[in-house]
């Protein structure tokens, strides 16, 4: 009972609703799909054998197709390589992590300067080591997104982190600009008299999402404003090369200097 308490509570709290996009050489297993939904679970004072039995369960009971967990902690990377070896497809978040605002001082950007910069590209590449398919980068200059890509042998999935990632994502009560969650409106009774179709607008909007992703023009620098000053980014291109990360010096110089940047 307690467990399946707490499937419910994380299903109503944690699941990420958001609109993929992705183009990239190296695909992922549902790219062909119309959607990949996932569920962002907070694993606080769960045992990995718990955190691997909630995510089972997620998936059967939840119909989810695959689990994103934030963060880069060391317990984070074994959850995650737990989940992956129970077969469950994962796919990491790093950057700014919302479930950690309160560690990270609010809803702050991150990679901002050498040391986060270069835990922002390391902590993707340990989710790599760990079995994720793919790593969300979030609030991160587009420098150090594009570092992160060209360090990385899987996809990367940018929001507010730049043009440079492998694909884009966003929540699409933000890309809407909907000021109501949409669930409140899941069922409408008969007595209800609707005064407005809003699903032609929000399809034209999602094709206009899409194309923009598809033909780069989103997001611009307007949108990626997130800065690393150049001080900073000479030290974070020397230490990626002492760490033998040399694609990754080369495309966050790039990037910076507004050159096209590597796209995994």
């Amino acid at each position: 009972m307690a467990m399946t308490l707490l499937c419910l509570f994380l299903l109503m709290k944690c699941l990420f609703i958001a609109v993929l996009w992705l183009e990239a050489p190296r695909a992922p297993f549902w790219l062909g799909t119309s959607r990949l939904v996932l569920m962002s679970p907070v694993f606080i004072s769960l045992t990995y054998e718990q955190a691997v039995d909630t995510a089972v369960r997620v998936l059967k009971e939840g119909g989810m197709d695959a689990i994103k967990l934030e963060g880069g902690a060391p317990s984070r990377i074994t959850a995650a390589k737990a989940i992956v070896e129970a077969g469950i497809a994962v796919i990491g978040h790093v950057g700014l992590t919302p479930q950690a605002i309160s560690v990270l001082g609010g809803f702050r950007p991150q990679g901002r300067n050498v040391a986060s910069a270069v835990k922002v590209v390391e902590t993707a590449l340990a989710l790599q080591e760990a079995g994720c398919f793919s790593v969300v980068l979030e609030c991160v200059p587009a420098a150090v997104a594009a570092a992160a890509t060209a360090a990385l042998q899987i996809p990367t999935i940018g929001i507010g982190a730049g043009p440079h990632c492998s694909g884009q994502v966003l929540v699409y009560h933000d890309l809407l600009g909907m000021l109501q969650h949409p669930h409140h409106a899941k069922v409408t009774p008969k007595f209800c008299k609707q005064y407005a179709q809003v699903g032609d607008v929000i399809n034209k909007a999602l094709l206009e999402y899409k194309e923009e992703v598809t033909n780069g023009s989103f997001p611009s620098s307007a949108y990626s404003p997130y800065k690393i000053t150049a001080d900073d980014l000479d030290r974070f291109s020397k230490e990626l090369q002492k760490k033998g990360l040399n694609d990754a010096a080369s495309a966050a110089v790039s990037v910076a200097a507004g050159k096209p940047g590597t796209t995994q």
